[in-house]
């Protein structure tokens, strides 16, 4: 039985994409510390957790499947990010990654945190 191949986002490391995400935020006057808070709350990672996951350069999958605890509110997440809706994408890990793209993107579009946070 054929397996289809893997995306290449899973085996990127996440500290590549990272800059990317704080540059958007920071053009529209967000900071890096919001992006980091976004990130940890999907997560679950402490601030030193993803320093240390970015240091170590650790690929989307390792990423995702190492994450302390994913916040259970992150299915309240819904929305089309990159022309796909985020609650029809089936496989797993690539629903995971466009979560933290659409938390960016919610950043960046000057949504309270609150909001973001789905508090």
């Amino acid at each position: 039985m054929p397996t289809t191949p893997k995306h290449r986002v899973y085996a990127m490391s996440v500290a590549k994409v990272y800059p990317y995400y704080i540059a958007k935020a920071e053009k529209k006057g967000r900071t890096k510390a919001e992006v980091d808070a976004v990130t940890c709350w999907l997560t679950g990672y402490t601030p030193k957790g993803l320093e240390k996951q970015l240091k170590l350069g650790t690929d989307f999958e390792t990423f995702f499947a190492q994450a302390p605890k994913l916040n259970p509110k992150r299915k309240l997440i819904t929305g089309v990010i990159c022309g796909v809706r985020i609650e029809e994408i089936e496989e797993k890990l690539m629903r995971e990654i466009r979560y933290l793209d659409k938390l960016v993107d919610e950043l960046a579009k000057g949504r309270p945190m609150e909001k973001i946070l789905r508090a």
